[in-house]
């Protein structure tokens, strides 16, 4: 008696699913997609829940083409993920500030592969997908889309005793091709080299491993030293650092990765000194790529390359004056062994361009501030549930996924 009752409710439930209409159904479809495509991506997650069209519908990879286009040529408020590994456990949430401000607060991600890499980093985001490296063992390697839960675990590449790793990932716009860059420095004898200040590792090999590929591929050695961050700008197709000073050299240089032939090339630096301080750093800015140097009395200066590889097109766009948060005004202790990214928490850090033209801006790991160039004002943003420490990632969030071999 008791299973034909089941049998019954769930034959029920499936009529009403069926039978539920929401209007939509009688659009054609490319109007529906056009609709869809033009929502928030925090709204696209949440209407695959309505009903099952509707699910069908959010999984339609033409839909996740359309969003992601739209989303990349219209110049609205980002998707922000907050990066937290305070006190221990890493955690990813999420802003999204083309939401109202005050229906605005901060939503953590459920990471489904967590329990596997308890501890990472954050490589890089690109056209909606995350890539996320295991911060104890630089092994593990997954491409995440934190919005549809999808992910990819990569394959497993060479790995050194005693190894420093600097990563990139992008994507190239003319071979359709994501890929994933490690650049490892090394040394075979741990008692050499040994230095007051920081460890030497004079050897070095570059791999790259192409999503959908069964291996990594090693192109061998790199005469550039990179300072220890991942890659701060994907700008047509390559990806970008500053190198390490050397003894005899002490001037710092801009090296692109061209994602399609796999070159590495010298990018002429704007005329702002070394872009030696620790806080100087690469970004985006409107699809250019730009570099934030900062100067005295903790100022803080954004210069733009207008022709991407032409020396002459650097100019100065912002010149930002210094502030201090509401927030830093509270006295708290910055946990230097716990909090990884310390040694890559800058005073402030250039994040990106808003709708109205302000300039966001990240200090101290701790706190978000809007700065209007135009009138000269600092405004901080407050939100709901903003972790203590974080490092901020600028997310185009979509539906997008990867077609992998396994996948087709």
């Amino acid at each position: 008696m008791e299973l034909e009752d089941k049998q019954r409710d769930h034959k029920r439930r499936k009529v009403e699913d069926e039978q539920q209409t929401t209007g939509m159904e009688i659009l054609p479809r490319e109007i529906v997609l056009d609709i869809f495509s033009r929502l928030p991506i925090s709204s696209l997650v949440q209407f695959k829940f309505v009903c099952r069209a509707w699910r069908t519908l959010a999984q339609d990879p033409l839909l996740a083409i359309a969003n992601l286009h739209i989303t990349s040529k219209a110049e609205k408020n980002p998707c922000l993920i907050l990066h937290s590994d305070f006190p221990i456990r890493n955690q990813l949430s999420f802003i999204d500030l083309s939401m109202s401000h005050k229906d605005n607060k901060v939503r953590k991600f459920q990471i489904p592969f967590h329990a596997k890499m308890p501890e990472f980093d954050a490589v890089g985001s690109c056209n909606g997908l995350l890539c996320l490296s295991d911060s104890l063992y630089n092994d593990a390697l997954y491409v995440y889309n934190p919005f549809t839960r999808d992910y990819l675990e990569l394959p497993k590449s060479m790995q050194y005793l005693d190894q420093e790793v600097v990563f990139g990932f992008g994507f190239h716009p003319t071979t359709k091709e994501y890929k994933v860059i490690k650049i490892i420095y090394y040394r075979k004898n741990c008692s050499n080299f040994q230095r007051a200040r920081r460890i030497i590792y004079p050897r070095s090999d570059v791999q790259v491993y192409t999503v959908g590929t069964p291996a990594w591929r090693s192109l061998g050695k790199l005469t550039y030293q990179f300072v220890r961050r991942p890659s701060e700008a994907l700008v047509n197709g390559r990806l970008h650092w500053v190198t390490r000073p050397k003894r005899y050299s002490p001037a710092r240089r801009i090296v692109s990765f061209d994602i399609a032939d796999e070159q590495f090339r010298e990018v002429p630096k704007p005329d702002c000194g070394s872009l030696d301080r620790c806080n100087d750093h690469l970004a985006v800015l409107r699809g250019c790529l730009s570099a934030a140097v900062y100067g005295n009395y903790a100022k803080l200066e954004i210069w733009v390359m207008k022709d991407y590889n032409v020396k002459e097109s650097w100019i100065k766009q912002f010149n930002i004056g210094a502030y201090i948060p509401k927030g830093l005004k509270h006295n708290l202790d910055r946990p230097l062994k716990i909090w990884k990214n310390a040694s890559n928490g800058r005073v402030v850090r250039f994040v990106c361009i808003l709708e109205k033209g302000e300039i966001l801006l990240e200090y101290k790991s701790r706190a978000l501030v809007s700065y209007d160039p135009k009138r000269g004002i600092f405004k901080d943003l407050v939100v709901k549930g903003i972790p203590n420490w974080f490092q901020t990632i600028v997310h185009q969030g979509s539906l997008n996924w990867i077609d992998t071999p396994q996948d087709m």
